[in-house]
Order: structure tokens, then C-alpha cells, then sequence
């Protein structure tokens, strides 16, 4: 028998909807991550992009576990000395969410030349609007 290895050329992409209201923030990552990357398909190949698309809505209703909204922290740096920003979590999630959601399946995927292509195809937004209703998602139902 001959190992079938998958051709970029060969896969074939869907969109996903993914409601995110009251689900956990790191949960919810590693579920989209894996759809991204094409993880519940049966020719998955890992040096191929053969995930599909996802929307996520409602990213502003994550919920966070335990004291994560107030003890843990988002850091960025604005390259200057001493210019270190640090912002918790509960304030990132009223005021930008969809950085929050965005980071946590960035640091789930692998890191390689493939995680910016993975990331082109995530779509978040902090309420129900979205403007991808052309391409027709199918809901994704995720455990809560």
C-alpha cells in the first residue's frame, strides 16, 4: 500500500459558526484550534493547511474560571524602554475581546509558517453580527 499524503489543491474548505457565549476561554481555543487546522478530518496531514474556516460570535460573553478576570494578565510591549503594558483579562474582555480569544488560539497552534495562515482564517466578533452570512456557516456545536 502507498501513503496517501494530501495536496493543498485537494481540500476542501467549509465555514463554521461558533456561538461563544458562556464558554470557557480556554476550552473554546483549543476547539477552534483544531478545527483550523483540520484536525477531525480523515486525511489530516500535518505539513498541509487543510482546516477550515471559523466565526466566531459573541466573544464579548466568554466566561473565565476561578479569579482569571482579575488575576491574570495580557502583556505587550510597545518596543520602547520601560514601555511594558499590562492589561487583566476582565478588562480586555469588556473592552477588546476579540485580542483575548485571538491570543489564546494563537499559543494552540503550532509555531510554525503554517499559524499565520491558520489565523487568516479565524474571524471574531464581540456581538452576533457578522458579515459572513454569503457563505453560508454550518453551527458548530460545541460541548459547554
Amino acid at each position: 500500500m502507498k501513503t496517501f499524503i494530501m495536496k493543498p489543491a485537494d481540500v476542501k474548505r467549509e465555514w463554521f459558526l461558533v456561538d461563544a457565549k458562556d464558554m470557557v476561554l480556554g476550552r473554546l481555543a483549543s476547539l477552534v484550534a483544531g478545527v483550523l487546522r483540520g484536525k477531525g478530518k480523515v486525511q489530516f496531514t500535518p505539513n498541509v493547511d487543510m482546516g477550515d474556516f471559523v466565526v466566531v460570535v459573541n466573544a464579548g460573553k466568554i466566561t473565565l474560571t476561578g479569579a482569571k478576570a482579575d488575576d491574570k494578565f495580557y502583556y505587550r510591549h510597545t518596543g520602547y524602554p520601560g514601555g511594558i503594558k499590562k492589561v487583566s483579562y476582565g478588562d480586555l474582555r469588556e473592552n477588546r475581546p476579540e485580542i483575548m480569544l485571538t491570543q489564546a488560539v494563537k499559543r494552540m497552534l503550532p509555531r510554525n509558517k503554517l499559524r499565520k495562515i491558520f489565523l487568516r482564517k479565524l474571524k471574531i466578533y464581540s456581538d452576533d453580527k457578522h458579515p459572513h452570512l454569503a457563505q453560508q456557516p454550518k453551527l458548530l456545536e460545541l460541548a459547554r
